[in-house]
């Protein structure tokens, strides 16, 4: 078995993985939303200190499983810095404790295999990670062959729907709170400008949508106004992506497509994504709502893939990467 942290924002947890039959025998995760929604995101300093707290009490419960383990896996990149540290950390102890191999994993890589959690995995397959971190379209032949085609230039769609809620003053995270209060608005109240629209680049970018939304919400009358903006938003962020790929479609043909990453539990975004893929006759792959967001049970699916292939780190030399990308 092979035990898995991620700790690479705002939530702790672990989880055990059977090697041979990609099982998972453990799974448990801390959220902390309801300590950093009332700053309206994620307190960096905040979170390590919540991670420090509930890393320990989690591997506590896989203790009867430390027999049986013969490596450990961590985030180790991207996420933020002083929250990785608190995993890698914990990792490296087991490790040592222990006397087993450590595996080093890439969160975005993780997100990929979600889609995978106790299964068998698919590929090649054309990957859409959205997520509060990032905004990217990816290639995907293997585990080792990952190509990222396109990605936002500024804002993450994931974040742009943190920042709208933060500015309706709806809490965090964003994208459930827009997203219900989006049910009962109209769609094209806000004829909002769709980013890139006349640009022939394949990337994306939020930061403009968000300035309209904000200028929106300083001229509403009332709250009963924000359902409106909120839907409106919440189209014009999903027609980017749709604009977009509907572009790259026409250079490279969909044979199976995902959405993975936290955002990609949003409702519309699914149905918008499945409506553009129906001409191409493309399978649709989406990870389970409990694992869209993030979880150790990815990692360790990953980390499975891994163990397979050798692809240990070393304990001197693993560190963590906040910034590295795909």
């Amino acid at each position: 078995m092979i035990l898995s942290i991620e700790s690479s924002c705002d939530d702790s947890a672990i989880s055990i993985t059977e090697i041979v039959s990609n099982k998972l025998l453990f799974h448990k995760k801390i959220s902390q939303e309801l300590e950093h929604s009332v700053y309206g995101g994620v307190v960096p300093e905040l979170a390590a200190r919540l991670h420090a707290e509930a890393l320990p009490k989690i591997l506590e419960e896989c203790e009867p499983y430390f027999k049986d383990l013969k490596a450990v896996a961590v985030t180790s990149t991207p996420g933020l810095a002083v929250t990785l540290v608190e995993g890698v950390t914990m990792a490296k102890a087991i490790a040592v404790g222990l006397d087993i191999p450590i595996i080093g994993v890439n969160h975005l890589v993780g997100h990929i295999y979600s889609l995978f959690i106790e299964k068998e995995t698919q590929f090649p397959l054309t990957v859409l990670l959205v997520s509060g971190g990032h905004t990217q379209v990816m290639e995907v032949k293997s585990l080792t062959e990952i190509e990222t085609v396109a990605k936002s230039m500024d804002d993450s769609f994931g974040e742009s729907f943190d920042k709208v809620a933060k500015m309706m003053g709806l809490g965090y995270p964003g994208g459930p709170l827009i997203q219900e209060l989006a049910k009962g608005g109209d769609r094209k109240k806000h004829n909002f400008t769709i980013p890139l629209s006349q640009s022939p680049l394949i990337a994306f970018s939020y930061s403009g949508l968000k300035n309209a939304v904000r200028l929106a919400i300083q001229k509403a009358e009332s709250k009963d106004d924000y359902k409106d903006i909120a839907a409106s938003f919440e189209h014009i962020a999903t027609a980017h992506l749709t604009q977009k790929l509907k572009k790259y479609f026409k250079t490279v043909k969909p044979q199976t497509f995902a959405i993975v990453g936290g955002a990609s539990a949003n409702i519309y975004l699914r149905g918008q994504i499945e409506e553009l893929l129906k001409p191409h006759g493309a399978e649709l792959l989406l990870s389970e709502l409990k694992y869209c967001s993030d979880n150790a049970a990815m990692i360790g699916r990953v980390a499975v893939e891994m163990y397979k292939k050798n692809m240990f780190s070393s304990l001197e030399d693993l560190d963590i990467a906040p910034r590295s990308q795909l």
